[in-house]
């Protein structure tokens, strides 16, 4: 290292020394590339100029707007509007089309099944699972076990009514007593009762509490469970028989559905969605697997 008259300069590189040292490390006070000197002002000006040019600033209650008028939210509104201008026509083929008509028109069908599918991903999984397997207390929209039906118009009323809506006149209703905490039976009741349907579903053999049950089952559930166990769909009372269940079928599940009732809802869909969003809904469900031609008037209800 060499001393200039004021300076010092590392002999090695000819480089001014910037006076630093540690441990017998000296600084040198190396210039930056005049090229970086240049990119890092360049930057410097595109960033006042975007801070103009299009919003940037969060201020309290709201934020620059820029000069351009641009933002984010609004392309993705005018997408969005072009988007539905194109679609249009053919929603409103499919809110004009009873749902009944559609299976006769097939490219019509499949547009509305596919809307369907989409729709669904949005305002279903949350309840009945991506793939529609449904969970406890929430219906498997794949098989073939319906509660009030799974004909096309049958699924899109009860998409649109709902299950248990007290605010609307419409909606699906069905009301299994508590035989239990309301004390219409008693405990011993209920357990006879419950050997019983443990039977129709073929997963006891009879037993003389099955028998004993059978008559309180003929006398407080039959009304609309029906003689056999398999159910009225126009009720909404669960085939027992099939060994498909809702909440479950062990012991324990069924004591507690006799004794406290269940009480499921499903939000009626008609004040959310518009009648082509519903139709696509429905004829999507019934794509599913298990989906009807006609209505059935009883049996083969989902517990």
């Amino acid at each position: 290292m060499a001393d200039g008259q004021d300076k010092h300069i590392d002999v090695a590189t000819g480089t001014e020394l910037k006076g630093h040292e540690w441990d017998g490390i000296a600084e040198l006070d190396t210039p930056l590339p005049r090229w970086w000197l240049w990119t890092f002002y360049a930057t410097i000006l595109f960033a006042i100029g975007y801070v103009i040019a299009y919003p940037a600033i969060p201020m309290l209650h709201d934020y620059t707007r820029g000069a351009l008028g641009w933002s984010s939210r609004g392309a993705l509104d005018k997408e969005l509007a072009a988007r539905e201008a194109e679609v249009a026509p053919l929603r409103r083929a499919i809110a004009d089309t009873a749902i009944t008509d559609l299976p006769a028109r097939p490219q019509l069908m499949q547009a509305a099944v596919e809307g369907g599918r989409a729709a669904f991903k949005v305002h279903c999984v949350q309840c009945h699972g991506s793939g529609a397997a449904g969970a406890k207390g929430y219906p498997n929209l794949n098989d073939d076990d319906w509660l009030w039906g799974g004909d096309l118009a049958t699924i899109e009323k009860t998409i649109t009514d709902g299950v248990r809506n007290p605010d609307h006149a419409e909606t699906r209703v069905s009301i299994m007593p508590a035989f239990g905490r309301d004390q219409l039976l008693t405990g011993a009741q209920v357990n006879d009762v419950l050997a019983h349907v443990r039977v129709i579903s073929r997963q006891d053999k009879t037993s003389a509490a099955s028998q004993r049950g059978a008559k309180v089952f003929a006398d407080n559930c039959a009304v609309c469970h029906g003689a056999d166990g398999k159910g009225t769909r126009v009720l909404g009372a669960p085939n027992l028989t099939d060994g498909l269940w809702l909440y479950g079928g062990d012991a324990e599940t069924i004591r507690e559905t006799v004794w406290n009732s269940r009480q499921g809802v499903m939000p009626r869909w008609d004040d959310k969605l518009d009648k082509a969003t519903i139709r696509m809904l429905a004829t999507y469900v019934h794509s599913l697997g298990g989906g009807e031609a006609a209505p059935v008037e009883a049996g083969n209800g989902a517990q």
